[in-house]
């Protein structure tokens, strides 16, 4: 495979704070040898654990991208044992316009690994980032949200483990997170993964990989960012990267399998009837879609086809055909 076009600003082996830019070359009618500004930071410190904090790799995805930035600029070296390297706005260009896939390539960068180091500029992130950060790792935490179209309480998502070994710090790492949810996988994982995630990249490179979903519906909620800060200081002092006093007493998290989500087949505005939480069974109606144009005509029943709790739920209430207005789940055993 061709070697990657990006080169950074950032010296990732030399120790102490460093911040710049991978340069991803984008030669357009207005800049003929220019390139996308992708934010990279590192902290290092000694020998220990890598990890590769990455948000922002769908741009409406707030929290996280906050919570990173604000960790950079909290911690010093000294604070530290092992290497941090961060990504807060993963695919820059969709992080600048706030939106979900890249408006320069149209590329959704969580559907594009393991990615091509001379394709688009979304593809050669994605490959950047399985060839060349990856593998200088030990953990992965992928930081995302709900976006525009959903809003997840914060969840954690992890896979089972491809060894026992890898299955105990996934649990570990869960435990420290301390989120309300954990989606846990049923299957997928290891190094033969085909996932086009940055966790399949991740599993590919034998990095112990999760992902949290936390809140969305385009805005950042207050308490979710509260609780992803404390969750991140909790996972690296778990991982032992971060020194100082230890991490507050864990709360209950409840782990779910996801059973599969309620569709639409009309359009028209969405009126639910359930949310966050609550118990679904199958045949129930989970909400109704009203045709506002059609005053005279009954709402169409949005039926479930599952039995378990809700997950996530769309936030907005236009509707059309094929749109995802809920996840159900259901506790895992």
């Amino acid at each position: 495979m061709a070697e990657t076009l990006i080169s950074s600003e950032v010296d990732l082996d030399a120790m102490g704070k460093h911040a710049g830019f991978l340069r991803v070359p984008h030669s357009v009618h207005d800049s003929a040898y220019g390139w996308i500004p992708v934010p990279i930071a590192s902290i290092r410190n000694g020998a220990g654990p890598v990890v590769l904090l990455l948000a922002g790799v769908h741009g409406d995805e707030y929290e996280g991208q906050i919570a990173l930035s604000k960790l950079v600029r909290s911690l010093a070296p000294n604070q530290i044992r092992g290497q941090i390297i961060v990504l807060s706005m993963t695919n820059f260009p969709a992080a600048e316009a706030g939106l979900r896939s890249s408006p320069i390539d149209g590329g959704n960068l969580n559907r594009a690994f393991p990615g091509d180091p001379t394709g688009t500029p979304t593809q050669m992130i994605a490959d950047y980032i399985e060839r060349y950060l990856l593998p200088r790792c030990d953990y992965l935490i992928d930081l995302h949200s709900g976006g525009t179209s959903l809003f997840y309480p914060p969840t954690l998502l992890r896979g089972q483990g491809y060894t026992q070994q890898e299955a105990v710090m996934l649990k570990a790492i869960q435990d420290a997170f301390d989120l309300p949810y954990a989606w846990v996988f049923t299957g997928g994982g290891g190094p033969n993964s085909t996932a086009r995630t940055a966790m399949g990249a991740g599993n590919r490179n034998w990095v112990v990989s999760v992902m949290a979903e936390l809140g969305g519906a385009g805005a950042v909620t207050p308490s979710i960012l509260a609780q992803t800060e404390r969750g991140l200081r909790r996972v690296l002092h778990r991982l032992a990267l971060l020194s100082g006093a230890g991490p507050v007493p864990q709360n209950r998290t409840r782990e779910m399998h996801a059973l599969g989500t309620i569709c639409i087949y009309d359009r028209g505005v969405f009126e639910p009837v359930k949310d966050i939480g609550d118990d679904i069974s199958e045949g129930e109606v989970s909400g109704y879609v009203h045709r506002l144009d059609r005053p005279l005509e009954a709402p169409t029943e949005v039926i479930s086809s599952f039995t378990g709790t809700i997950l996530c739920k769309r936030p907005l209430g236009q509707v059309k055909c094929g749109d995802v207005v809920y996840q159900v789940a259901a506790d895992a055993t």
